[in-house]
């Protein structure tokens, strides 16, 4: 195992036990982050959101495969997230897509990718089922997660 791909292990192992310092840890400072909820964010906010996302998970599980080297920089890891949606209370199991960029021990870059309308499926039930693929709702998610972030980081800083 080289040190890139031991790097990306060490976040999922403290991703699975909700050990956001040790996951944070890993990035660096100004670490950029993209995902279908939360789009582009960079910074302290990338740690903030993950600060978050584990305080508040409930019933929550991750599994991921060995992370895989494409190259001396970039490392692909698939992982499942399975947990309880707080605002409506109904089960995800979210399977997703992560590509890092690795340079001088951290994390420098980070995208998740998984289907938007999946996840909303899950999340909002009939709703999510009917209007998940529209990009007004999806906006609507992407805001909803934004606005959240920024009160939590306004509250815990």
């Amino acid at each position: 195992m080289n040190n890139e791909t031991a790097i990306v292990n060490r976040f999922y192992e403290a991703f699975s036990k909700r050990d956001f310092r040790t996951m944070n840890d890993c990035y660096s400072d100004d670490i950029v982050f993209f995902d279908p909820v939360f789009q582009l964010i960079k910074g302290d906010q990338v740690k903030k959101m993950w600060e978050m996302l584990c305080r508040q998970a409930k019933d929550f599980e991750l599994s991921y495969q060995n992370p895989v080297a494409i190259d001396h920089e970039y490392i692909t890891c698939e992982w499942v997230a399975t947990y309880t949606f707080s605002k409506t209370g109904k089960k995800v199991v979210n399977k997703v897509k992560a590509f890092m960029r690795i340079a001088d021990g951290k994390i420098i870059e980070h995208s998740d990718g998984f289907s938007l309308h999946k996840w909303s499926m899950q999340a909002m039930g009939f709703t999510g089922w009917l209007l998940g693929w529209n990009r007004f709702y999806q906006h609507r998610i992407q805001q909803g997660a934004r606005e959240k972030l920024l009160k939590y980081i306004q509250t815990n800083s």
